[in-house]
């Protein structure tokens, strides 16, 4: 088969003829090489037009892969089986698409042993709903296979560190068995789909239903369908899977060319996607789940108090690399309006149109907003609207969007009452931990898990509140009110010791970094109720959606972050870079000049994204030049935070500088490392409270 470039962007070939780019309804038919598909080679190449080489269009690595793995199951199988603590690159490739990443704690290397490996599992879980029996199961995995605590992910799913590769059948069979699934978590597929968690009852806010509806419809429309999945983890054991008949008849329709005839996977084919792809679902006038940030963007339209049809977007993605201008964070376009009967199918064209004309050579150019990017938006949707056999029609009109934290105790609307609780970074360990098991188990709730990595407690009867409220307080969950307004929308990706292209700290960082901006801004006279969205990732890959954010760390050295401004309160505008190289030791610094110059410009109401943007990134960098210090720091406005049982404060830190860093042994350090997460505290405030009963009777 021959691969073809398209003459004015990127053209995929996989197996079949992609649709002719004609104007209006034109419909594509199914090629004779489609029917193919199944039986012949597949040869899924791409290439960038004026680059054709003598040798042909190229293919990543991963796609041989996949060519070769018979939908995904080997050679892990065979890997799985072997008493090495590891597996291969090829299997470890595979895994990915099942759930999970190989990864190496860079912290529990032994000298001259190499890398300490273990294995990372992460959940599906559409709009982040997870019953209540699977919330207790996830629990217990992590105290008994995983490293005793659980996270909670910016897509609104769990993952689980820490599995030795000797428990990772079991870890997978009590998901799968306890309502769970894993597939697609990862890999170049479908991730999970996003949507708004509050769980209002349809009654009173109909639209977050459906929106959490669609996010389980389109999960399963673009679920793998070979059975891979159940032969790697269930040895070919099937589970009763249920769909809606609209799902199972759009995935199977072949009527304008999307399909592989006879092919154990319709959709995807061999090849699957290019690179992940990610959907989310939002409501009219809440963007708690960033929802121009995925690949397509979808927001539920209403009429007259009636559900009509979606607003759909697409080509949105964070990903980056540093020092490669061709790699960007893009938001999502416009594409149109769809009427509800059509979504599935403009869903599946849109992810068609992806398989079809995405890089395969260039994995860093893979991603759909490349394509789109590559394409412009006209093109695209020409293509998408021949694959899907309608054409869309303009975007209805939208409210202004904000985003709301579901902190604290609402009101469902059916009698019943929900609770968010903050969760710091996501990372549920300790006395946290096991009180909040206590209460899920004991009244029998389920969760939703929310996109700023925070646990909705749902269906509690108001006579439980009081009772989960002092158990909670008991265990150090800091209530909504006494939330520091910066730590409430934070995040941070995980980076450290686990993610292998982490350059730098995130999660572990991230909250003494916001204590530090809020000492900082309190010594420049900004209210305590002065606020902006903070997130931080480890590298530029962007996980924590940094460039979203008004104020974006991005880790570009050790101890050093690439600093993005410009984002706003609504995430409805990209962020944009402001300096590299800012070491964590001058964070004070660098940030005094610009918190003194915005307050002393800002105007009523003006948050700092909108106030970077109005003034110029030109202004603030003139304003750090000429600023001259306060002369003494203000005191600090009390930050909420978990105490440690029985552990002194620690010492205060110079606002112009941060502690040298102390080697210690290893068991010293898995010791420290233990009581900081017993008592949901960082490593640095546990060891300087050990320090200081150490040294107080000296």
């Amino acid at each position: 088969m021959a691969a073809m470039a398209s003459a004015s962007g990127v053209n995929a070939f996989l197996g079949f003829k992609p649709a002719r780019l004609n104007a209006g309804r034109a419909r594509a038919r199914p090629s004779s090489v489609a029917r193919r598909a199944a039986r012949g080679p597949i040869v899924a190449v791409a290439v960038p037009s004026g680059k054709k080489t003598k040798e042909g269009p190229k293919r990543s690595k991963v796609e041989i892969i996949k060519e070769n793995s018979d939908f995904l199951r080997h050679p892990l199988i065979a890997e799985l089986a072997t008493e090495a603590s590891s597996i291969s690159e090829d299997a470890a490739q595979l895994y990915k698409f099942h759930g999970g990443y190989q990864q190496d704690d860079r912290e529990k290397r032994s000298f001259g042993a190499g890398k300490f490996y273990q294995f990372m599992m992460r959940t599906k879980q559409p709009a982040g709903t997870v019953p209540n029996k699977l919330y207790l199961v996830m629990d217990d995995l992590a105290n008994t296979h995983g490293n005793g605590t659980l996270r909670l992910t910016t897509r609104q799913t769990y993952q689980l560190h820490g599995i030795l590769k000797t428990d990772l059948k079991a870890t997978f069979q009590a998901v799968i068995r306890n309502m769970g699934s894993t597939l697609g978590a990862c890999g170049d597929i479908n991730r999970n789909v996003m949507a708004s968690p509050a769980p209002y009852a349809a009654a009173a806010r109909p639209e977050y239903a459906i929106a959490q509806e669609l996010a389980k419809d389109l999960g399963d429309l673009l679920a793998p369908q070979s059975g891979a999945y159940y032969d790697v983890w269930l040895d070919g054991e099937q589970l009763l899977t249920v769909e809606k008949p609209e799902v199972v008849e759009c995935r199977n329709d072949n009527r304008f060319g999307t399909n592989f005839e006879g092919s154990p996977e319709p959709i995807y084919g061999t090849q699957f996607l290019p690179r992940k792809f990610k959907i989310g679902v939002t409501v009219p006038g809440d963007n708690h789940i960033d929802f121009l940030t995925n690949d397509i963007g979808i927001c539920v339209v209403m009429k007259d108090g009636k559900h009509v049809g979606y607003n759909v977007y697409a080509g949105g993605g964070m990903g980056r690399s540093h020092r490669n201008n061709d790699t960007f964070p893009r938001m999502a376009s416009p594409i149109g309006y769809v009427d509800k009967a059509d979504i599935f199918y403009a869903v599946k064209a849109i992810a068609c149109t992806q398989r079809d004309y995405g890089r395969r050579d260039d994995r860093k150019q893979s991603r759909l907003k490349y394509l789109i990017h590559s394409w412009g938006v006209e093109k695209f949707k020409s293509v998408t609207e021949q694959y899907m056999g309608k054409q869309f029609e303009p975007l209805a009109d939208l409210p202004e969007f904000t985003v709301p934290t579901y902190h604290g105790w609402n009101d469902q609307g059916d009698g019943k009452m929900w609770y968010g609780v903050h969760v710091v970074n996501g990372r549920l360990r300790g006395d946290a931990k096991k009180a909040l098991r206590a209460v899920i188990e004991r009244y029998e709730l389920p969760v939703r898990l929310t996109a700023q990595q925070d646990l909705l407690l749902t269906d509690i009867d108001p006579a439980w509140k009081a009772d989960i409220t002092t158990t909670l307080a008991a265990a150090g969950v800091v209530d909504a009110s006494e939330i520091d307004p910066i730590d409430k929308l934070s995040m941070a990706c995980p980076a450290l010791p686990l993610c292998g292209l982490a350059i730098t700290e995130a999660e572990r960082g991230l909250p003494d970094v916001n204590k530090r901006l809020r000492e900082t801004m309190t010594k420049v006279g900004l209210p305590k109720e002065e606020a902006f969205i903070v997130r931080m990732t480890g590298c530029p890959n962007g996980c924590a959606r940094p460039y979203m954010a008004e104020l974006g760390f991005v880790g570009d050295g050790p101890g050093s972050y690439q600093i993005w401004l410009g984002g706003e309160s609504n995430l409805l505008t990209l962020a944009r870079p402001f300096a590299d190289k800012v070491k964590e030791t001058n964070l004070e610094t660098f940030f005094e000049p610009i918190f003194a110059e915005f307050k002393k410009t800002k105007t009523s109401g003006e948050t700092l994204g909108a106030w970077a943007n109005r003034v110029g990134f030109d202004a603030i960098r003139k304003a750090q030049e000429t600023y001259e210090a306060a002369a003494a720091p203000v005191a600090a406005a009390p930050v909420a935070a978990a105490p440690a049982p029985a552990a002194p404060a620690p010492a205060p830190v110079a606002a112009t500088g941060r502690l040298p860093r102390v080697m210690v042994e290893r068991d010293a350090f898995e010791a420290l490392q233990a009581y900081a997460e017993k008592h949901n505290t960082t490593l640095t405030e546990a060891a300087t409270a050990a320090i200081l009963r150490m040294t107080k009777g000296m």
